[in-house]
């Protein structure tokens, strides 16, 4: 039998398999939140990257929102795993080692504060989806009456906390008060103005506590904690056994968290950094002014296109990514979704067109195996972010929506399959679906749901999601 992933049997395997740098040379000095495959085939491969070329001893301590078990299972493994790139001429996998430590969130919480109130900690990243900021559809702002959040105001924040963003504003309270240095913290989920976004829960957590020194938290924090804006963007499907199979063919261990990825990624970062931080630039990143520009084309157009895929693909009956490219509709999607965003984006860098080019290239890769099921998951965020500013812009304007329309008609027509991905809104979306009820009626309900009242209000724009239903309920794309 194999023997297990550790830093015993990694340095048995050929130098290009292991790690860039060694584990043990490595000290806590980012935290992050949120220990799924993204961020461990994404900003941990770039903070590796980073220590490896600075000599900076720069290594992440993650911390896992829920899953108690996958923190047993990277610490059993001294917190090393797998990376495989699914290249199309084949695969190539190696160890990664930039992460340090594993912390349960609930079960570690006077760990994690402490970390947090640790000088030598100057950075913190957070890859928790939109669900875990639990923002208001409404403002924007902290959703302080979901359950959630209210138990988090209400508890001791030296104890447990349910939510992300009580426990880091816990946690970011502590160092303020205890005097620490300055830290960034920076969001690397999919939304727009992700780190302002953050900024304004956390700050509306600090606003909404009891604390007694809340006014003096917030004022040390305006000085002391940077929330910049970021783009990620990597396809990193979710893992299986084949996927531990094929890591036991290629380096001989048993790996029981591997992660793999295409061989594309891509960071770029507000450049407003408040205290140090790894040399993420000696990988690529890219640090700028303005990231709204990449921002809005990752999201509407990258993003954008995913959850059309995803949601026209499913009612094809097709499985994956992949699946949808080699369909005759597939490509024309993507380009024509491009197409029809692009007037929303701003202008200059990058640019629309050869980003579609990429996308195209990128979705086709036969080697990877993205699940639509997983791409759809959590569709009540991200349809709001991914579809609808873009949709308000275009009929302000007067301009047609089709493709828009029809990846709508595609979402609406998921909230009523039995097989329909997780979604937080699960309860409210069902009950948009009534025996008599007219469908854009259902449309209409359905997107005061989101939130969008603006455009379930919108006669023409529920009408024509409607009568998209038929044809997709007959499994038929017509682009």
């Amino acid at each position: 039998m194999s023997a297990v992933l550790n830093r015993t049997s990694v340095a048995r395997l050929a130098p290009g398999l292991r790690p860039a740098v060694d584990p043990a040379e490595l000290r806590t000095r980012v935290v992050h939140f949120g220990l799924g495959a993204f961020h461990r085939a994404h900003q941990a491969v770039y903070t590796e990257r980073a220590a490896a070329l600075s000599g900076e001893p720069w290594g992440i301590t993650a911390v896992a929102p829920r899953s108690a078990e996958t923190v047993h299972a990277l610490r059993d493994q001294d917190c090393l795993y797998s990376l495989t790139e699914r290249r199309p001429e084949g695969n190539a996998s190696r160890v990664v080692g930039a992460v340090v430590g594993a912390l349960a969130m609930g079960p570690d919480a006077k760990a994690v504060d402490a970390l947090l109130a640790d000088p030598e900690v100057t950075v913190v990243t957070l890859t928790v989806t939109e669900k875990g900021y639990h923002r208001s559809p409404l403002t924007g702002g902290l959703d302080t009456a979901a359950a959630p959040v209210a138990a988090d105001l209400a508890a001791d924040p030296d104890g447990p906390l349910d939510t992300v963003v009580g426990r880091l504003a816990a946690g970011l309270a502590a160092r303020m008060r205890a005097g620490a240095p300055p830290v960034g913290v920076v969001s690397c989920d999919n939304m727009a103005g992700n780190g302002a976004a953050l900024g304004r829960v956390v700050h509306d957590f600090v606003r909404a506590s009891a604390w007694q020194d809340r006014a003096e938290i917030l004022d040390r924090m305006a000085e002391a904690v940077a929330f910049p804006a970021t783009v990620v963007d990597r396809i990193v499907p979710a893992t299986g056994a084949a996927d531990r199979a094929a890591v036991v063919a290629a380096l001989g261990v048993r790996d029981a968290l591997p992660v793999t990825a295409e061989p594309y990624h891509q960071w770029v970062l507000e450049d407003s950094f408040a205290a140090p931080r790894p040399r993420w630039e000696s990988d690529g990143a890219l640090f700028v002014p303005d990231v709204a520009p990449y921002q809005l084309t990752k999201l509407r157009l990258l993003n954008g296109s995913h959850s059309a895929l995803a949601y026209l693909g499913t009612a094809a009956g097709l499985t994956t990514i992949a699946e949808t490219m080699a369909a005759d509709w597939g490509e024309r999607l993507v380009r024509a979704l491009c197409a029809e965003v692009s007037p929303t984006l701003p202008l200059g860098h990058p640019d629309p067109l050869a980003y579609a080019d990429d996308l195209v290239v990128r979705f086709r890769n036969p080697a990877m195996h993205h699940l639509l099921r997983q791409i759809g998951s959590d569709g009540s965020l991200k349809v709001t972010e991914r579809w609808l500013p873009a949709l308000r812009e275009l009929r302000a304007r007067g301009t047609s929506a089709p493709v828009l329309e029809l990846a709508l008609a595609a979402w609406v027509l998921s909230t009523q399959r039995s097989d329909a991905p997780t979604d937080p809104a699960d309860d409210a979306l069902a009950a948009c679906w009534g025996p008599a009820t007219h469908p854009a009626e259902t449309v209409r309900a359905l997107l005061r749901v989101l939130g969008a009242g603006d455009l379930a209000d919108d006669d023409a724009l529920t009408a024509a999601v409607a009568d998209r239903l038929p044809a997709l309920r007959a499994g038929r794309i017509e682009i």
